[in-house]
């Protein structure tokens, strides 16, 4: 009796199966907008992930701010960055303006995001060899690159209010930094995370001033200070430089995550970034 349950029920089971089966034409659901700028600064084409809020339109006249993401590849933090902006900017959270998300892929990260050094002596206490950085020292066109050509790009083809911020984790970091005290202007806000400024000896913190000449917000994240004490102090006195600097109307915050590695902190760090940057 027993075996002529079993053997009623299986082909129960696969008619079942068969019923459940997907249908549909599988399109993909778009998500952003892929497109290229030729580079007569960097001579070479770069690519870009472009997010435009849901509420954009072409013949509308709302205008919009724009995050600028390093490391903006669709295989680097391009989604889950412009997914957050989007999260935020719900209607049933409403926590953050509607904005633009510009990605910037990388080429050469190590070249474009260092700024020149005379040699790559320093890496040999870090442990590194100079052969994990066969190019570098391209930050000053790659910050040429920003500012004259792909910003005038975006503010011509996208209705943006002129409120831009930048992001940069680990090297990107170091360029976000760069900006920062030598270019402040560029950017109303900064989203630095774990910055890598131990790029030539910390030269970074020691012969630039912040000095900008309107209002700019600035927010440095930096994971456990146990897995590199080294780069949460360089954080911790980059902070400490700002500070002192900084004019009446500017804002800078810091923020530890002990619970985050390098590698983990990027998401948290927006996100918490966002909350205190663009508060209510």
């Amino acid at each position: 009796m027993m075996k002529n349950i079993f053997l009623f029920t299986i082909p129960m089971l696969f008619l079942f199966s068969a019923e459940a089966q997907l249908s549909g034409d599988f399109k993909s659901i778009p998500f952003g907008i892929h497109a290229t700028i030729q580079s007569n600064v960097l001579k070479e084409q770069r690519e870009l992930n472009i997010y435009l809020p849901d509420e954009y339109e072409k013949n509308d006249t709302v205008k919009y701010n724009v995050i600028y993401l390093l490391d903006g590849g669709a295989d680097e933090d391009f989604f889950h960055i412009a997914s957050l902006v989007r999260y935020e900017n719900q209607p049933w959270i409403d926590l953050f303006p509607g904005s633009i998300v510009v990605g910037i892929k990388n080429v050469n990260r190590r070249r474009d995001f260092t700024f020149y050094v005379d040699n790559l002596d320093f890496l040999k206490k870090l442990g590194w060899d100079s052969s994990y950085f066969p190019e570098y020292g391209g930050s000053e066109k790659f910050i040429k690159f920003i500012k004259e050509e792909l910003k005038p790009a975006i503010n011509q083809k996208f209705r943006t209010s002129g409120n831009n911020t930048l992001i940069g984790e680990s090297l990107g970091g170091l360029l976000a930094s760069e900006i920062a005290l030598t270019q402040p202007d560029m950017f109303s806000n900064y989203i630095i995370v774990s910055p890598s400024l131990w790029w030539g000896n910390e030269k970074l913190l020691s012969l630039h001033k912040f000095s900008p000449s309107h209002p700019v917000q600035i927010f440095i994240g930096v994971p456990q200070r146990n897995e590199n004490e080294m780069m949460y102090a360089e954080a911790v006195e980059l902070h400490a430089l700002l500070l002192k600097q900084k004019p009446e109307d500017c804002k800078v915050f810091f923020e530890y995550f002990p619970k985050e590695k390098h590698a983990t902190i990027l998401h948290p760090a927006v996100y918490k970034a966002f909350r205190e940057l663009y508060k209510k």
